[in-house]
């Protein structure tokens, strides 16, 4: 079984995907507006599925927030 992820890991991860400190994103930010892009996206995607977590492209695209990941994906495993 692999680790959670947790609200901490999700928002270091994010945010080095855009470039900035991890405090730098607010969690109701709109991350697509912030730079995030599908490839980015989709390379968060992996890093949590190795992670064990299992998320779909979709779910996240949905509602681009880190709010909204955080409570979606924290301490979610496969």
């Amino acid at each position: 079984m692999a680790d959670q992820l947790t609200a901490t890991t999700i928002r270091t991860d994010v945010a080095e995907l855009l470039y900035r400190h991890p405090d730098e994103t607010s969690d109701d930010e709109n991350l697509f507006d912030s730079g995030l892009d599908s490839m980015r996206l989709m390379m968060l995607i992996e890093r949590w599925r190795e992670a064990g977590v299992e998320v779909s492209f979709v779910e996240l695209a949905e509602r681009p927030t880190l709010g909204h990941w955080m409570k979606l994906l924290a301490g979610r495993d496969g």
